[in-house]
């Protein structure tokens, strides 16, 4: 296995700490949320990655670590709700959701690992800054997206830009972990 590959397997599993002990503490209530509610909980959590990187300090006591991983489990969540469509009530238990969670978890790597090959790790060479610059282009790109109802003419849909939000945060936390 090459270095890219555990390290992203450190940081999903990471991720996936913080998502079990959310779904046994909360259940699937994120399950009521809706295509663009998913969205617009991605776009805050990089917007304020942008912020601290502006005015270089967080009166929160969460840094942009938490963020990128909750941008991490924030794109999954809407990768399911793509697939299963929202509900009214809490209506996944906890080994679906489990199920569901690394199953697109997966999918993130297959691609992340695929991408790599083809562009020979340029992400190593990005400096932290693009990272959430790229996450905010693809948070407008989707809300595009969706404000044509899905429908595009000739670009990817919703789950290629959430794909691509999970894989930027995998970096930039890598990145941060190689920084500390």
């Amino acid at each position: 296995m090459n270095r890219t590959e555990q390290q992203f397997d450190h940081v999903s599993a990471i991720c996936r700490d913080i998502f079990t002990k959310k779904m046994k503490d909360y259940g699937s209530s994120w399950r009521i949320l809706r295509q663009q509610s998913v969205t617009d909980q991605i776009f805050i959590k990089a917007n304020r990655i942008r912020s601290i990187e502006i005015k270089g300090v967080s009166k929160v006591d969460e840094g942009i670590r938490s963020e990128l991983i909750a941008i991490v489990n924030y794109g999954i969540i809407g990768l399911i709700q793509l697939e299963l469509g929202f509900s009214d009530t809490d209506d996944l238990d906890f080994e679906q959701g489990m199920e569901l969670y690394n199953k697109y978890m997966l999918q993130s790597k297959v691609l992340m690992m695929a991408k790599n090959h083809d562009y020979d790790e340029a992400w190593r060479t990005m400096r932290m800054e693009s990272y959430t610059d790229l996450i905010l282009m693809k948070i407008y790109r989707t809300k595009q997206i969706e404000d044509n109802q899905g429908k595009t003419l000739i670009s990817e849909g919703i789950d290629a830009n959430y794909f691509d939000m999970i894989n930027y945060s995998v970096f930039g936390l890598i990145k941060l972990s190689e920084n500390s």
